[in-house]
């Protein structure tokens, strides 16, 4: 009798709660549509703002890039600015290099694998590569995709592709490796590329050049970070190449080799022309640089 009792009593508790679980439920719906909204919202509105943007008298030049912007996998609106670059100048090798790509699944040349060009990826994340194995076997296999897979320094990195057959004169060399970004650009002195795509730190604006100290530790999301535009800018000029543009969030400046310009985009080719400033909508607040970096960085002005 007493198991019974006992069935019937918890019974009779669970109905009793059902109106506070189903309440809960309700809540927890409502949180997610919440959530939903929101997330379409800030989607709509940076949209919204990219499109405003673009009708300002700033870009109405048609030597800008930004009425070309679009994204299919890259971060931001690289794809359409990159594929715009490559309208007016040409690419004959339909070729690129691309150094720190993530798992593959988004970068400025993922685009261009799936419509036709060939290239190398270099990677140092095991997770990362592990993914792109899996993702893009195919790619592998025949020969459209060779990986170079490991952590490299700038100083080994030119040597790497050039065992692995990079051709001195690609189309595209984008590079995005944090902290040392402007390092592995300077370190690829033989490389040539008739494009280069740089991801640049907005927070230091032009005319200061800034770059991250040597021995800055992995990037944490505060302000110590790659190099900014006008120290590019100057490693740019040195190389031979000429500043076309950045993208509207403030992410990734666009090179091009100085013979190959012509009247195509909009001179002078410098940071003050082409600097755009941080717009990440969906950003998280910036940390406080470490402050054992804080007198490195007060430093620069």
């Amino acid at each position: 009798m007493q198991p019974a009792m006992s069935l019937r009593a918890t019974l009779k508790n669970f109905y009793r709660r059902l109106p506070v679980l189903r309440e809960i439920c309700q809540i927890r719906e409502h949180v997610l549509q919440l959530k939903f909204e929101v997330a379409a919202w800030r989607l709509h509105s940076a949209i919204a703002s990219d499109d405003a943007l673009r009708c300002h008298p700033r870009y109405g030049d048609p030597r800008r890039l930004h009425a070309a912007a679009f994204r299919a996998f890259s971060q931001h609106s690289e794809d359409g600015m990159i594929a715009e670059i490559f309208r007016r100048i040409g690419a004959p090798t339909k070729t690129f290099v691309e150094i720190g790509v993530g798992d593959g699944m988004e970068n400025n040349s993922v685009y261009l694998l799936r419509t036709g060009w060939r290239g190398w990826w270099c990677e140092g994340g095991a997770a990362e590569v592990s993914a792109m194995r899996k993702n893009f076997s195919t790619e592998l296999t025949d020969g459209r995709l060779t990986l170079l897979a490991g952590m490299l320094a700038a100083s080994e990195v030119p040597a790497a592709l050039s065992a692995a057959g990079v051709p001195l004169e690609p189309d595209l060399l984008s590079v995005d490796v944090d902290q040392h970004t402007w390092r592995f650009w300077a370190a690829l002195t033989d490389l040539r590329p008739r494009v280069v795509v740089i991801e640049y730190n907005a927070i230091f604006r032009p005319p200061v050049e800034w770059i991250a100290p040597v021995d800055a530790p992995p990037w944490d999301g505060s302000v110590v970070n790659g190099a900014s535009l006008s120290a590019f800018e100057r490693l740019g000029r040195e190389r031979g190449y000429a500043l076309v543009g950045c993208d509207l969030t403030g992410t990734n400046a666009f090179f091009v080799r100085t013979d190959l310009t012509g009247d195509h985009f909009l001179a002078p080719f410098d940071a003050a022309t082409h600097y755009e400033p941080p717009r990440l909508a969906d950003s998280e607040p910036r940390r406080a640089a470490d402050p054992s970096l804080a007198p490195r960085v007060a430093g620069l002005g």
